[in-house]
Parts: structure tokens; sequence; C-alpha cells
């Protein structure tokens, strides 16, 4: 059994694509779920003692929805109830922002981040800006 590295979900066997956040597969898979890299909202983690902090790491991306999915979106908000449409664009973004703040965090050695501070903004009609910010760490195990 093999899980995404992006995101964490469960692969299926000879899969070349993320079923949940549509990654491409091979060197970004794993035996064990979200093994790359520790990512929390709070300050610490238990079990854990932390051996540096290395500083501020960010992943920032911006989306929009094309003319096809703006119709659908449309359609939906005149109907009511989740406009799914611009649910899934959002999810990718976060996944994508993630991403790139753990890629960040890796290029500086850290195996961990917390303090995870995720925001949300519409920098034009349309489109939005999602950034994942958090500071990076180097852990170890706590001696028991």
């Amino acid at each position: 059994m093999s899980f995404c590295q992006r995101c964490g979900a469960e692969l299926a066997e000879g899969a070349s694509f993320c079923t949940k956040c549509g990654s491409p597969l091979g060197a970004g898979t794993s035996k064990v779920p979200g093994s790359n890299i520790i990512v929390v909202t709070t300050q610490s983690i238990p079990g854990y003692r932390v051996k540096s902090v290395l500083g501020i790491v960010a992943g920032i991306t911006a989306r929009t929805r094309g003319v096809g999915g703006k119709f659908v979106a449309g359609f939906q908000s005149m109907v009511g109830g989740e406009v799914s449409a611009f649910t899934s664009e959002i999810e990718k973004a976060r996944v994508e922002a993630i991403e790139r703040m753990k890629d960040q965090a890796r290029a500086l050695g850290a195996n961990a981040i917390a303090g995870l501070d995720m925001e949300t903004s519409e920098i034009m009609q349309g489109t939005v800006l999602i950034s994942a910010t958090g500071t990076a760490l180097v852990l170890e195990p706590e001696q028991p």
C-alpha cells in the first residue's frame, strides 16, 4: 500500500496520479502516510523536542476558475447549496500552498513545521490567493 506524499491519500496499485489531489506519482510516494514532513497548527509537537528553529517558511498560490467553471458555479449558486466548482479549486490551492511551504522547509533542512497559519483573500474579481505560513523546525524524539 502506498500514499501520496503531497496529500497523504492512499493510492491504488498502478496509479499514475493521486485521485485526491491530482499529483503525478512516481518518486512522490511513500509506504507511510505523511512521512515526508510533520506539519501542525500548534506551537509544540507531543513526543518531540525542538532541536533548532530554522525560520519562517511560506507557500502561496493564486487560483481562478475558467469560463466553464464559472458557468457551473453560476448555475449552482442559483439553485443554492455548496458551489462545488469553487470548493474543489480551493482545496487544490490549499494543498499546493502547503506543499510549497513544505518545499521551503525541506530546503532549509527542516523535518517539521509548527504554527501553520492559512489565509485566503480575493486579489481580483474571481481570483483567490491562498497562503500557508509556519515555522520550520528540526525535531528529535523526546527521550523517555
